[in-house]
């Protein structure tokens, strides 16, 4: 029986500790080193070159992150480099709209893959901000939300 329990039991805090590192983070700055490990003696991978760009933290070690992106790319960022999500990803085309309704006022085609600044969010909307446009969006079917 007490096998039994801690089966129970490990079945249900396990999902718990194996998604507690998958948030979604943002670049803080507009350059930012990407390491194929977690130190600075690992040599760099690559560079990101776009700020606020969202990306998933999928593993962390010490003051590094292991993250991915939009595109599966993948490699670990120095903490300093990142900062609470504000951004998200459209993965199809959206409509930007005046208001958080399909019956207001639509404002300009947003193209998938663009990176969206978020101002709030409420039920499955939110507004944000991308070059000279502001308005709502739908945030299904986007990438960057937990």
């Amino acid at each position: 029986m007490k096998k039994l329990n801690f089966l129970i039991l490990l079945w249900f805090f396990l999902p718990l500790n194996v998604f507690a590192n998958n948030t979604f983070l943002s670049l803080k700055k507009d350059k930012v080193n990407v390491r194929y490990g977690p130190g600075f003696e690992y040599p760099i991978k690559y560079i990101y070159k776009k700020i606020n760009l969202p990306i998933k933290q999928i593993d962390k070690k010490e003051n590094f992150r292991r993250i991915i992106d939009f595109k599966n790319n993948s490699g670990w960022i120095h903490v300093s480099q990142l900062k609470k999500v504000n951004s998200i990803i459209p993965k199809k085309d959206k409509i930007l709209f005046s208001k958080p309704t399909n019956f207001s006022k639509p404002l300009a085609k947003i193209e998938k893959g663009r990176v969206l600044l978020i101002q709030n969010c409420k039920n499955n909307w939110c507004k944000i901000k991308t070059g000279n446009f502001k308005g709502w969006i739908k945030i299904e079917d986007s990438w960057g939300l937990n």
